[in-house]
């Protein structure tokens, strides 16, 4: 195996008494799909608001692509190449389709006020280049028509679709996807699944918090499961399907 993209070592977080997130031990291997599932009040969401610079650990390290980024801003972090998208999509809902994705995209000259006045032609040119990547990047993820919309106009669906693509302006190594699958209809969800497996084919590697496990038992391997703040299990899906603690602590003793 190689090296890990992303470990997270001894890693806790509490919220006065609740232990939300309790010694955490992690590695996710680079291009793989990895599904992180539990059930509700497990640490998963807060486990990605750590990774994701959101949250500040308490204790331990987390470390992607070789360096230290525990105690580093989102934005920081986002810089490095790992990227996250909400389960309630975040967009600018009264800036258009275009408008979100072209944001996205970092170091923008024309940020800086003096350069739309001294450098001026440095920003146009900027500006075409990163309108055309959005293009490009809305082509892939089926938004193509929708580029002078709104964003608040879109459906669930189609805004978890604009995330994804706000993500992929930076060509991250790691996306953590919160929970794709919600509030998204089916038609729009195998959409969703297809973009993320043609990604998964081009290297993006992949760590998803679902409920669906239907969608994380067909794609995601390994499979980590966490109750209580701690992981319980890793493996395969035909392991997550025979774990008796998997049972108890994430089915209630129900086969998934």
């Amino acid at each position: 195996m190689s090296n890990p993209i992303l470990q997270v070592r001894d890693l806790a977080r509490s919220f006065g008494a609740l232990r939300a997130v309790d010694g955490i031990n992690l590695s996710v291997q680079p291009a793989t799909m990895t599904g992180l599932i539990g059930p509700n009040g497990a640490g998963k969401s807060t486990l990605f608001g750590l990774i994701a610079g959101a949250l500040k650990p308490d204790t331990g390290e987390i470390v992607f692509a070789d360096h230290r980024i525990d105690g580093l801003s989102p934005d920081r972090i986002f810089r490095t190449g790992l990227a996250r998208t909400f389960q309630i999509p975040r967009p600018f809902p009264k800036m258009t389709v275009l408008d979100n994705v072209m944001l996205a995209a970092l170091d923008q000259a024309g940020e800086k006020f003096w350069n739309n006045w001294f450098a001026l032609g440095t920003v146009r040119k900027q500006e075409k280049l990163i309108r055309d990547r959005a293009m490009e990047v809305l082509g892939f993820t089926g938004l193509a028509a929708k580029v002078n919309d709104f964003a608040g106009q879109l459906s669930g669906g189609q805004q978890k679709l604009l995330e994804l693509a706000r993500v992929l302006m930076t060509d991250p190594q790691l996306i953590l996807l919160d929970e794709p699958a919600a509030g998204v209809n089916p038609a729009l969800l195998d959409t969703l699944i297809d973009k993320i497996i043609a990604l998964h084919a081009r290297g993006v590697g992949f760590l998803i918090i679902e409920h669906n496990m239907d969608m994380v038992m067909s794609i995601c391997n390994p499979i980590v499961v966490m109750a209580q703040g701690r992981v319980i299990f890793e493996g395969d899906a035909d392991g997550v399907r025979a774990d008796q603690r998997v049972l108890d602590a994430y089915l209630g003793g129900v086969e998934p």
